[in-house]
């Protein structure tokens, strides 16, 4: 009788996988610096100045703000008596856990990220941080600004550049026609102006 299934173990490495001329690698579209062994690697997140800000105005602001509040609020619950009973004391704690999980996700975002500088680039491709100008097969016009995946809101035209338009966007200059592959069928574009703001 024939195995059903060949199961390989992987060795494990003693060494990262790093190019020697840029000290990282690529995985699954991730920058990974790497670290004493391949557990230890950690990726590399963009994000743009704003971005950067943006997460470092939101992890102080539950540090300094939100953090204690609920820690008073937690200590006041407490001392009313029984806590296994106490909603206040319950909900505050379960609070509590949620603002130390965001400032550990933030925390560790903002250590790992490279913060891009394009305002005032003269490129004449898309990049990280750039602003084009696209239109449709039908004339209309969108403008796109490519971001981090942590930055990005499709509604207000701040896309990832990880997303389909970004990866499709992505080298191209002016004049060219891009097709992005989309549920709702594939979506031509032709890139109208690159700016960097």
């Amino acid at each position: 009788m024939e195995p059903v299934a060949t199961v390989y173990r992987a060795e494990r490495r003693t060494r990262p996988l790093a190019h020697p001329a840029r000290g990282r690698w690529r995985v699954c579209g991730l920058d990974f610096r790497p670290g004493l062994d391949d557990e230890e690697a950690v990726p590399t997140y963009y994000l743009t100045p704003a971005g950067a800000k943006k997460i470092a105005d939101e992890l102080n602001r539950l540090m300094h703000l939100d953090r204690p509040k609920i820690v008073q609020e937690v200590s006041d619950a407490a001392a009313q008596g029984d806590r296994s009973e106490n909603a206040e004391y319950i909900y505050g704690k379960k609070k509590l856990r949620e603002i130390d999980r965001r400032v550990r996700f933030l925390r560790k975002r903002l250590d790992n990220c490279e913060v891009v500088e394009t305002s005032g680039a003269m490129l004449d491709s898309v990049r990280f941080g750039a602003t084009v100008k696209v239109e449709d097969e039908e004339g209309e016009e969108r403008s796109y600004t490519l971001v981090g995946p942590d930055e990005s809101e499709p509604g207000t035209g701040y896309i990832s550049f990880q997303s389909p338009i970004g990866r499709a966007l992505l080298k191209k200059k002016v004049g060219d026609t891009v097709v992005v592959q989309r549920p709702a069928g594939e979506l031509e574009l032709t890139i109208v102006e690159i700016r960097y703001d």
